[in-house]
Parts: C-alpha cells; sequence; structure tokens
C-alpha cells in the first residue's frame, strides 16, 4: 500500500518545496519517459511556442513523473488510480493537464485506447482540446504521427488507434464507456450539476477493466461553498495528504474510509490564513507576502504585480466580489455565498461561527431558551431553531435543526446534492413519509422543554395546525405557542439580529446549512422596512433563517424560564 500523505504540507508551502509524498517510482524507465515526452511538447499559446522543458515548473513535471511512474511494469497495474490537483487560476491548470493526456496518449500502450477530457461546458473542454490539437500543430514530427478531427474534436495517434476526444459531461454521453486516462476540468463547476455524482461513479465504473485507467481531477476552489461530489473528493483528498487513515466529516464522526491510489496535490492555505474577508477588517490572506505559498506557477504564467492590480479592482467592488477573487485567484474556502442585494448579516455570519455549539451546548449555558420554526410544506424545508440565552455573558446561542420530505429532492435536482450534504452532515433529515418531519420535531423541542428554560415557540401563525398539535401532546401548550407575523413585520429581527451578529453577542455553530440559508436570503425593501425573501431563481431555501428571525422575535422580549425561576434554581446548583 503506498504512503501518499505529505502532513508536513503547510511547511513544505511556505518554502516552496514539492507536494509530492515520498515514494519512488515503481516503474522509473516509464516515469522518466512520461517526463521526456512532457518536456518536448510545445505551449502553444506562447510567443515563440516554447516547450514545456524550457517553460513549465518543476512542480507539473514532478506530478507527471509520480503518476506515470506508479504503472507497475510487472502487473500492468497502476497503483496511483487517481490524481487531485486543486490549484488557483492563471496557474497553467488547463494547459497543463492538455499536456498530461497528450503524453498518455503515447506511452499508452494498449490498442484503441480511450483516452477522455471532461469538462463542465463545451467551452472549457474545447479549449483543452484545442491545447492538446496546437501542441500536435506546433511540431512537425507529431503532425505525421497523429491525425486531428477537428470536427469531432478527437486526436487519434496512429500507430496505435489511441484516441484523444472530449466528452460532454452528462449521464447518457458517459454511460458504457471505458476510458483508459480520464481529465476532469474544474470539477467545482460540475458538482453543481443534479447528477454530478452518479457521473463520477460512471466514469471510476468505466476505468475497473482496464487496470493501467487513471482519472485526472484537476480543478480551481469553488466561487461557493463546495459541495457534492467536488466536497467528497476534497475532503478525502485533504485527509491522505494529512495522513489521516479515515475521513472525518463535518459532525466530527468517522464517515468514509480513505481509499488508496489517489494522489493529492492540494495548494491551498491552512486553516489559520483561510478566515474569510471581514467588513473594513483584512483577512490573513489579504497580505501578497503569502500568495506564494498557492502559486506553484509563480514567475512564468502568473505574476504578484498582476494579481495585486486584480485584487486591488475587486477588493474595491465590495466583499462580495472580494471573496469570489479570492475563491479562483487563491483557493481560498469560502463558507458563504455573498450577492449584491444580500441580507447585511450574511457579511458577518461565518465570523461569529462557534463550532462547539451544539444543542446540548446551547441548553447547558442558557438560562432561558425559545424556538423558532419555519416551513413545513412538501416544497420547504421544516426548520427548527432553539435560541438560549447565556445565562454568565448573555450572549444569544444558536441550534438548528431541519427536515426535508425526500421528493423535494426530485422536483429541486440542482440542489438535491447540497441537500445529501446536509444530511451527512447531521443538520438535515430527509423523511419518506409527510408528518414525520413534524413528530420529529416535536419529539426534539419534547427533549428540550423536558430540560427545563424553553420559555416560548414562535412560528408563522399560518397553516401550522399539525405542528401546534403535536406540540400539545407533548405538554407544550398553546400559551407557549406563539404566531410571529411576517413579511415587513419582521424588520426589528432582521436588524436586530444584524446588529448583534456585528457586535458579537449572537453566536451559532457555524454549520454549513446555516450559511447556505443565509447566503440565499435576498434583501427588498418595503417603504421604511426591509423583507427578506427567497434567491429571485426560487430554488434556494432561506427556511432555516426564517426560522431563526422567529426566535429572534421572541428572544428580544427578554423572556423568562417557565415559572420564573432562575438558572440556579432550574439546575439544583445550590442543591448540597
Amino acid at each position: 500500500m503506498l504512503n501518499l500523505s505529505r502532513p508536513d504540507w503547510e511547511s513544505r508551502l511556505r518554502e516552496g518545496q514539492s507536494l509530492l509524498p515520498q515514494i519512488q517510482p515503481v516503474n522509473p524507465a516509464l516515469a522518466r519517459q512520461a517526463v521526456e515526452i512532457f518536456d518536448m511538447l510545445c505551449i502553444p499559446d506562447v510567443i515563440g511556442q516554447p516547450t514545456f522543458g524550457e517553460a513549465a515548473g518543476d512542480w507539473f513535471r514532478d506530478v507527471v513523473r509520480m503518476l506515470f511512474g506508479a504503472l507497475d511494469p510487472a502487473t500492468n497495474e497502476r497503483q496511483i488510480r487517481e490524481l487531485f490537483l486543486l490549484v488557483p487560476k492563471k496557474n497553467s491548470k488547463t494547459t497543463n493537464g492538455a499536456a498530461l493526456m497528450m503524453t498518455a496518449l503515447m506511452v499508452n500502450q494498449r490498442p484503441n485506447a480511450e483516452f477522455l477530457i471532461v469538462a463542465p461546458t463545451k467551452e472549457i473542454a474545447f479549449l483543452a482540446f484545442n491545447q492538446a490539437s496546437g501542441m500536435v500543430r506546433a511540431d512537425r514530427e507529431l503532425l505525421g504521427m497523429f491525425h486531428i478531427q477537428e470536427n469531432q474534436k478527437r486526436l487519434t495517434l496512429k500507430r496505435s488507434g489511441a484516441t484523444l476526444s472530449v466528452k460532454a459531461f452528462s449521464k447518457e454521453v458517459m454511460t458504457g464507456v471505458k476510458p483508459a486516462g480520464v481529465l476532469v476540468d474544474e470539477e467545482h463547476v460540475i458538482a453543481l450539476n443534479a447528477d454530478a455524482g452518479d457521473v463520477m461513479g460512471q466514469i471510476r465504473g468505466g476505468m475497473i477493466s482496464q487496470p493501467e485507467a487513471f482519472l485526472a481531477i484537476i480543478t480551481t476552489q469553488s466561487d461557493k461553498p463546495p459541495r457534492g461530489c467536488f466536497r467528497e473528493d476534497l475532503l478525502q483528498a485533504r485527509a491522505i495528504r494529512d495522513g489521516k487513515s479515515h475521513r472525518q466529516g463535518d459532525d466530527g464522526e468517522t464517515q468514509v474510509a480513505v481509499g488508496t491510489g489517489i494522489l493529492p496535490v492540494i495548494y491551498e492555505f491552512p486553516d489559520r490564513l483561510q478566515k474569510p474577508a471581514l467588513i473594513g477588517d483584512f483577512a490573513a490572506w489579504e497580505d501578497p507576502s503569502v500568495w506564494p505559498m498557492v502559486l506553484p506557477n509563480l514567475g512564468r504564467s502568473i505574476t504578484i504585480h498582476r494579481l495585486q492590480q486584480e485584487y486591488e479592482t475587486a477588493r474595491g467592488k465590495g466583499i462580495a466580489e472580494l471573496s469570489r477573487w479570492a475563491s479562483q485567484h487563491l483557493n481560498v474556502e469560502i463558507g458563504l455565498a455573498l450577492r449584491s442585494d444580500r441580507w447585511v448579516g450574511a457579511d458577518y455570519w461565518v465570523g461569529a461561527g462557534d463550532d462547539t455549539l451544539t444543542l446540548e451546548e446551547v441548553l447547558a449555558r442558557a438560562e432561558v431558551v425559545v424556538a423558532g420554526i419555519d416551513g413545513g410544506g412538501l416544497d420547504d424545508l421544516l426548520s427548527l431553531v432553539v435560541l438560549g440565552r447565556d445565562a454568565t455573558t448573555q450572549e444569544w446561542l444558536h441550534w438548528q435543526k431541519s427536515w426535508v420530505f425526500e421528493g423535494v429532492l426530485s422536483l429541486r435536482k440542482k440542489e438535491a446534492s447540497v441537500m445529501r450534504d446536509f444530511q451527512a452532515q447531521g443538520d438535515l433529515v430527509i423523511v419518506s413519509e409527510p408528518g414525520d418531519d413534524i413528530e420529529q420535531l416535536a419529539d426534539v423541542l419534547e427533549a428540550v422543554d423536558a430540560r427545563g428554560g424553553l420559555a416560548q415557540v414562535g412560528l408563522d401563525p399560518q397553516g401550522v395546525g399539525a405542528i401546534v398539535d403535536a406540540l400539545a401532546v407533548r405538554g407544550i401548550g398553546r400559551d407557549r405557542v406563539v404566531g410571529v407575523s411576517q413579511g415587513w413585520t419582521l424588520s426589528g429581527a432582521i436588524k436586530t439580529a444584524e446588529r448583534k451578529l456585528a457586535d458579537g453577542t449572537f453566536r451559532h455553530g457555524a454549520r454549513p446549512i446555516m450559511a447556505w440559508a443565509a447566503s440565499n436570503a435576498k434583501v427588498e425593501p418595503r417603504g421604511n422596512a426591509i423583507v427578506i425573501t427567497k434567491q429571485a431563481a426560487g430554488n434556494l431555501k432561506i427556511d432555516p433563517l426564517m426560522a431563526t428571525f422567529n426566535a429572534v422575535t421572541l428572544m428580544s422580549r427578554n423572556p423568562e424560564a417557565p415559572g420564573g425561576k432562575s438558572i440556579y434554581e432550574r439546575k439544583s446548583l445550590w442543591a448540597c
């Protein structure tokens, strides 16, 4: 079993050293041959068309050496089956990927082997193909070796019949393919497709019959919170890089065993430099002195001076554009998608996160709690928020849980992968029978009430009969269930939440589903008030955020625990 970890990756990034693991090629002869072929290819869109040997960085040459040197000459089985390369834009990602596939085509020994370039759009795929065909056109010898079929976007190596072609990323097109090698470009965009996970599964499944096959995923970071197959592959690659035997899920539990044969090459800042940009402040990654850590092609296809100019432009346009720019050009992982018509509180949301705030922690610290509920239609998330007031600091402590009917995943296919992510993280329950969601929500509130301190439950007064009845059965009577008017009358709660997020007195559990809901919120002015609505597209949900505002409405009224008992009396701290 190969050890493909590189646990000292942080120090190596700072020192500009290779991120490749410390292993020797099982096939050094093929490794040398692959590097020689890679080096002799010409870069077609650079003045003078220099070869990769003259102009490419050693960082990618090392990738070529390790990937092709992993083909066991005795068994013809590849020990490294996948490459996961995360690198910012303008670091020759697409050009290097095309050269990788050209190299694979020429070292391949299988007759009529099929090599594929797969991308989220035809334009991106054609760009990679045009780079590959340009390499052929730039070399007279290669022109004699290859047949270029421009109309079909296919290159054929005449001596073996092996082909390199472009395929659309779709379940129908990828069904039945048995590729010897696949380049997947920009997986973070591909992951937005509803069936992306299934298609990636088809690609991997088609490789099984060919022991020498490989999958190369070359991508930048997402300009939205990572989701679906991209998020899964990124987490697994990080786990391998860090030397973990298992991947840890967002809930802290071991979820997926790390597979062997996946080579992680991840150019990203360590966590302490990944902090988000805040209003009126500078994030650690905004210091240009740290940028070389994640720019392996620095001094070739990109310079710090050029990036600084783009950075200043992005910062001048506001935090939303700055976050987008950082995700693409510095691989900063953003936890919140921001838009120009966003809710102001979203700017402060990530900074208010505290991943220790479980429901148990909220109840242990709170002198009084209220609950907010929103949603409940078959096309909604039924969302519950428990909001506690800290007995010592008076901070408001937030916890959330949501439920969704499984039919929504078919109805809203574009968001299905996000829902599955939230389910894996433990923040969303997918139910198969209508009514199960209400019963489970009521069970949670019954447990909260049993701990003492549940003052009130706030919810939209429209269409909530089933929820009110379920709570009544569990001893939470109508005297504690409060209708919270919606629309412009929520303006006070919205503005209160904004202020408390900004001044640090509103803390939440840093759960991805809440960041998602906050980023989906669209602000619309209504006279002197504001209204929070869904994004114009209509597919994205804000139910967890609306449940939050319902809870904020109640907490703003300064409630007391049931019976008027103090926190000390309820917890029997004086009994000894």
